[in-house]
């Protein structure tokens, strides 16, 4: 009997995805549950899988534009399993590699394939094309291969990373859904907001003090790295429960204020930028706050997120100092109304009591939505969260603890 495998509902507001990669070959044999083909809608990556046992029809192509519903490929339960095919592992040999490793030792290629980091779809570009991943330069964050370090690699066999290539052909190349979805929506957010950016700098001292002495400690204490995300996404929500009209937005004639703060964190993903977000982070502790990033970066870079982590956010903060910018001015994430952009620390002088002090600063650009927020509680915001920054202890209960003991 043949079963038709269909595209998958994947989200209320998502009516068509792309077929993004062929995992398995017409014809061939899928076990139940296993993964065939990787689709792409406007949002996430998402995996197919075999409803049952059989023999696969292709009816689908890669680069294909599809509907929901619409059938991706047919499974022949009856046909034969093949000799010598694969049943799925269970779990307990997974637990092994090391035992499999020592029967059989890999020789020094194959040992440089299996190590490389590469995304899923560059990975299996890389097995189906047999490409040397030495020859591959990888530009992916924490030096990951990337699809397209993979096509270039095939495209130019013969070259070499600074090598000058006087070639001047041109490469059309399709937009993902994904790529498409951030152009739409970032027109959509300059033509229907009034976006004005208000800047300020904080001395960032304290905090990296704290971190110096802190982080070995927290690294034991907690299993994850304390990073500058914790403090900043703290510092906001303090400032936004002050500054309710920066964690609202305009829905028709009415302002729908939030007693809450759901982050949304700009995360650089293989194809293009992502926001998933940190649910109540004003209710989360500064190591829940840094597993949270660290859960999301990662779903992100794998494109593992879910539509459910990447909307519903209140407030953005992006940092583009991981990339070297000094000062720019971030485009709001609609339909929230404000987006704080984080920039690179740089060791400026200051003048501090009539001397001059070399210190470590940073740029920080609030842009919003100049119709629900006025410029007094724009200025306001980011002067809260530069203060609170400046002064860590105040993260405790948002203000002074002298204060809060005195109850005054």
């Amino acid at each position: 009997m043949a079963i038709d495998i269909k595209v998958p509902t994947v989200g209320e507001s998502i009516s068509e995805v792309t077929l993004v990669k062929w995992l398995k070959k017409d014809g061939d044999y899928a076990n139940r549950d296993e993964v065939i083909a990787e689709l792409e809608s406007e949002k996430a990556t998402f995996e197919l899988n075999a409803e049952q046992a059989g023999a696969i029809k292709i009816i689908a192509h890669e680069g294909d534009t599809l509907k929901i519903g619409d059938v991706v490929c047919s499974i022949d339960t009856d046909a034969a399993k093949p000799e010598g095919a694969k049943a799925p592992e269970p779990a307990k040999e997974k637990e092994a590699p090391k035992q499999k490793a020592a029967e059989q030792p890999k020789t020094e290629n194959s040992k440089s394939q299996t190590d490389t980091k590469a995304t899923p779809v560059a990975a299996a570009i890389i097995a189906d094309k047999k490409v040397d991943v030495k020859k591959v330069t990888a530009t992916g964050s924490n030096g990951k291969i990337v699809k397209q370090d993979v096509l270039e690699a095939l495209s130019n066999p013969g070259r070499q990373p600074g090598m000058a290539m006087f070639n001047r052909s041109d490469r059309p190349e399709k937009m993902s859904n994904l790529r498409k979805t951030i152009s739409r929506r970032l027109v959509e957010s300059k033509n229907t907001t009034a976006m004005l950016t208000t800047f300020n700098e904080v001395d960032m001292s304290a905090i990296m003090e704290i971190r110096t002495k802190y982080k070995d400690k927290f690294k034991e204490g907690h299993g994850v790295n304390l990073g500058f995300m914790s403090f900043f996404t703290k510092a906001c929500t303090y400032a936004l429960m002050e500054w309710p009209s920066v964690n609202a937005y305009i829905d028709g004639e009415n302002i729908v204020y939030h007693d809450y703060c759901d982050i949304s964190i700009a995360v650089s993903a293989p194809k293009g930028l992502v926001v998933p977000v940190i649910r109540n982070a004003e209710s989360l502790s500064m190591a829940e706050i840094e597993k949270k990033v660290v859960e999301l970066a990662t779903k992100a870079k794998e494109n593992k997120l879910t539509i459910e982590e990447m909307t519903g956010g209140t407030f953005t903060i992006t940092n583009g100092g991981i990339f070297g910018s000094m000062m720019s001015t971030p485009i709001i994430n609609i339909p929230q109304s404000a987006i704080l952009g984080m920039h690179n620390i740089l060791q400026r002088p200051m003048a501090v009591n009539g001397q001059v002090v070399i210190k470590p600063m940073m740029y920080l650009a609030l842009s919003y939505d100049h119709r629900i927020i006025d410029g007094r509680e724009s200025v306001s915001f980011l002067v809260r969260v530069k203060e609170l920054l400046e002064n860590p202890c105040l993260l405790l209960f948002g203000k002074d603890p002298v204060k809060s003991l005195l109850e005054l």
